[in-house]
């Protein structure tokens, strides 16, 4: 019978370091937030969502003007984490970035909702 050696994590450094999680979570983005160079912060609701409720230095790309507005407007370089209300375009908006070479794309878990809910409660929730 043949076994399987074990492993290292140094033995996925043949993996690009694009295989971030989908998601990530309000606490862990708070702590990227506060590096020296944060990852772009893309909304992508509607217009009145971001005029009820946002986050200080967020990016408002709407999710029916992405097709059309995200080559020429983010790096695919650039870490960017997408946020919506409770999460769902946030994660379809990633996945589509992701397909389309964004490689370092994630999506707030939970949306501007769980934001205000667990990190700051001076957002307001609607």
């Amino acid at each position: 019978m043949q076994t399987i050696p074990p492993y290292s994590f140094a033995d996925f450094s043949i993996y690009p370091l694009t295989m971030l999680p989908p998601e990530i979570s309000a606490e862990d983005y708070l702590k990227l937030r506060a590096q020296p160079t944060p990852p772009l912060l893309l909304d992508v609701r509607q217009p009145w969502e971001f005029a009820t409720a946002a986050l200080p230095g967020a990016t408002l790309i709407p999710m029916g003007e992405m097709t059309s507005r995200a080559h020429a407007e983010l790096d695919p370089d650039q870490p960017i984490v997408v946020l919506c209300h409770h999460g769902a375009r946030s994660l379809s908006v990633t996945m589509w970035l992701r397909r389309e070479g964004f490689d370092h794309a994630q999506s707030l878990a939970g949306g501007i909702d769980e934001w205000s809910r667990t990190i700051d409660p001076q957002i307001p929730r609607y």
